[in-house]
């Protein structure tokens, strides 16, 4: 009865304040409101670019834009309600808020790797069956491809989330993140419920190194075919699609497993901040800077809409 009490008392989550000093909370918002403004602006480009420019109308470009639209919500989740409660001076955030945010967040992060996952399967049968490219990525695999991403981060963020607001809190309401996490929210769960979890987080486990194994087997089959290519310069083209691919997985990846598996501190902590700004933030900042530095196409395009805006 009292763990059903103190349930039914939480209808609203303090989220973590950066400061109590409102300069600080300014500055915090301006911070938080430039990384945001380039990340919409980094994705908005991409998915412009892509969008009007018909040379750019095939399966890795068709990719790369439902990742930047995926980019663009993740970031859309977290940036702007901190922002709002820094501004406000507050730090609620109501239960169907935080229930949103979680699932949403899930949502746009187990899709990206699904997406991630079959950019490298599309650069596999580029890169090693290139003569049945055409036929094996045709228009309408791609667009299934990408819908059975879709419904697979829908089930994954549904069970996920449904889960962890069927637990019982009874330690409170005080996350200690900026916005709604699971690893936060747990903390907050009554022992008894916390087990509940472990198996959704065992799941969670085997899919991260299902899509992962995928993209080891993808790449090593990619990087035989390479090495016995003749040409020196097919190698360094063949690289070059890859590289950008490569560090988006590693920006998306590596910080998200040390945030998850590092162990779990009892009170707000730097390293966690620090942690769930490099997987939440940087990776949909930086994604759009990576993937057209290297890539002639998505330059050469971006520069033809400007000066189509322009002149």
């Amino acid at each position: 009865k009292k763990t059903m009490a103190n349930q039914s008392a939480v209808t609203e989550f303090l989220l973590l304040g950066f400061s109590e000093v409102r300069e600080l909370q300014i500055l915090h918002f301006m911070v938080f409101l430039v990384l945001y403004l380039a990340a919409l602006l980094g994705n908005l480009l991409i998915i412009s670019a892509i969008v009007l420019d018909h040379r750019l109308h095939s399966p890795m470009y068709f990719f790369l834009m439902n990742l930047s639209i995926l980019d663009l919500g993740a970031v859309s989740i977290t940036l702007p309600k901190s922002m709002a409660n820094s501004l406000l001076d507050t730090r609620q955030i109501s239960y169907s808020g935080c229930l949103s945010q979680v699932f949403l967040l899930l949502f746009f992060a187990s899709t990206d790797f699904a997406l991630l996952t079959i950019m490298a399967y599309d650069r596999y049968v580029a890169i090693c069956h290139p003569l049945h490219y055409g036929t094996m990525m045709n228009r309408r695999a791609c667009v299934r491809m990408v819908a059975l991403a879709g419904s697979c981060g829908i089930l994954y963020s549904t069970l996920n989330t449904g889960n962890t607001f069927g637990l019982s809190f009874c330690g409170g309401h005080n996350v200690d993140q900026f916005f709604c996490e699971i690893l936060q929210l747990l903390k907050l769960a009554c022992a008894d419920s916390y087990l509940r979890e472990s198996g959704i987080i065992v799941f969670s486990v085997c899919l991260v190194l299902m899509c992962f194994g995928l993209i080891v087997v993808s790449y090593v089959q990619i990087f035989k075919t390479v090495l016995r290519m003749p040409s020196e310069q097919g190698r360094h083209k063949a690289f070059s699609t890859c590289l950008p691919h490569l560090i988006v997985i590693s920006l998306f990846l590596f910080p998200g497993i040390f945030a998850y598996l590092k162990p779990i501190s009892t009170s707000a902590s730097a390293l966690d901040l620090v942690a769930s700004i490099l997987y939440s933030v940087v990776p949909p900042m930086l994604n759009p800077i990576i993937y057209s530095v290297r890539n002639k196409e998505i330059k050469a395009a971006l520069w033809r809409m400007v000066k189509w805006r322009l002149f």
